[in-house]
């Protein structure tokens, strides 16, 4: 097997963890190399370079909040998080794929004294190549649980506590907030989401086909509840989800879905403009299944006079397994601009063949001349090749303006209803 051939193989085996293998994966960039370089500090050359200074340009540090964080880790220094066995079995191999293509993208050795300790401190090494007050919100993670609020370590892909994460933002609170994980089917689901609430959470995050949760279940309605009256949002994934497994649920990722918590005052932000996928369309039940994206532009107009009420971020949108016509519409759509959020579903920029800027080069996107400075950004930052990435695209005269990036305000405490 020549090296080509090995790489493109390399690619589209790490690719189809992270999508379906359909045309999309198909899309993913083997150039990138399957391997991230993991290099240290930007060179001046990088750190001063025109795109880098552009990005920056006309953007407030103290309200640029990085909105979608994945924490992670093993409980090897006491956070509490754990990971499903099955990713260190080799009779599960994609299963220890997962988990090597998500160290690697966080440059975390699995062989590190501590992979609590070296995903944290990583992840602080990215953050120092952006300006003071910029910050990033860490996500807790729950276990899964059945339909009787029994946790499911084995439908768990990987669980982090809302206490470790509430404690990394307070021990770096110039760099990171967090977003608390409960599940709603849990007996003690409220007086959790409380304490969460008092302990500094700025927002719930649910990823419903992962950890088994129906939007329309009654027991999600308390949480509705305290979620309205306290203006705190719901982080809430959408269409297909490859990354985190977890129950297996696909059907509970269907954006539509998100109207029970709309109909109950909730401030929602559907993660990743629910941009992979397909979903059925609940509307017209008869109908064939649609893309999960349609939908949730539907639900954008829906709630267009609402109040704001339904936001997304644009975490993955703009990865390599996305249609071209996705990233157009997010660049083009203007009235949606200010109801968009930042986030670079951190480690999952460090993932190789998940990007590709040469794709939005060829799509008129991007110009030429940005491919290979941004390739060299991401071998040594892959936080800041995201957030320069972003501000370097358009479509004519479409770009996306600097709101989409200045998003603490979207989490500003707010009056009890």
């Amino acid at each position: 097997m020549n090296r080509r051939h090995a790489l493109c193989c390399s690619a589209a085996l790490v690719g189809g963890l992270f999508t379906s293998l359909t045309t999309h994966a198909a899309g993913m960039s083997w150039q990138e190399g399957w391997r991230n370089p993991c290099r240290g500090a930007l060179p001046p050359d990088l750190a001063r370079h025109e795109l880098v200074l552009a990005a920056f340009d006309g953007i407030d540090p103290g309200a640029l909040w990085d909105v979608h964080c994945h924490l992670l880790g093993t409980g090897d220094a006491g956070s509490g998080c754990t990971v499903n066995p099955q990713m260190a079995q080799w009779w599960h191999p994609a299963q220890v794929l997962r988990e090597r293509a998500i160290l690697d993208a966080a440059c975390v050795a699995r062989d590190s004294p501590s992979i609590d300790r070296a995903y944290v401190q990583r992840l602080l090494a990215l953050t120092a190549d952006f300006p003071a007050g910029a910050r990033w919100l860490l996500y807790a993670f729950d276990y899964a649980c059945d339909d009787h609020g029994r946790q499911m370590p084995a439908w768990t892909t990987f669980q982090v506590p809302n206490d470790y994460a509430a404690a990394m933002a307070a021990a770096h609170a110039d760099r990171f907030a967090w977003v608390a994980s409960v599940h709603p089917y849990r007996d003690d689901a409220v007086e959790r989401l409380d304490a969460a609430l008092s302990n500094g959470a700025i927002a719930l995050k649910w990823l419903p086909s992962a950890m088994n949760i129906d939007l329309r279940d009654r027991r999600c309605s308390l949480l509705y509840d305290r979620l309205a009256r306290s203006g705190t949002p719901l982080i809430v994934h959408c269409g297909e989800e490859k990354a985190v497994p977890g129950a297996g649920r696909d059907d509970l990722g269907n954006p539509l879905l998100v109207r029970a918590a709309l109909a109950r005052g909730v401030r929602v932000v559907m993660a990743h403009a629910a941009s992979l996928g397909a979903a059925s369309d609940l509307d017209r039940p008869s109908a064939p299944r649609v893309a999960a994206f349609d939908l949730w532009q539907r639900l954008m107009n829906e709630t267009e006079g609402l109040g704001g009420l339904l936001h997304a971020d644009i975490s993955a949108v703009f990865q390599a397994n996305r249609e071209p016509r996705v990233w157009r519409s997010v660049i083009e759509h203007e009235a949606w601009h200010s109801r968009l959020l930042h986030g670079s579903d951190h480690p999952l920029p460090g993932v190789m063949p998940l990007h590709a800027p040469q794709r939005l080069a060829d799509a008129g996107l991007l110009a030429a001349s940005a491919v290979e400075p941004l390739r060299r950004i991401r071998a040594h930052n892959p936080l800041l090749f995201d957030f320069v990435l972003k501000r370097q695209l358009r479509a004519g005269d479409a770009t996306l303006p600097a709101s989409v990036f200045e998003t603490r305000d979207y989490f500003a405490p707010r009056s009890p209803a």
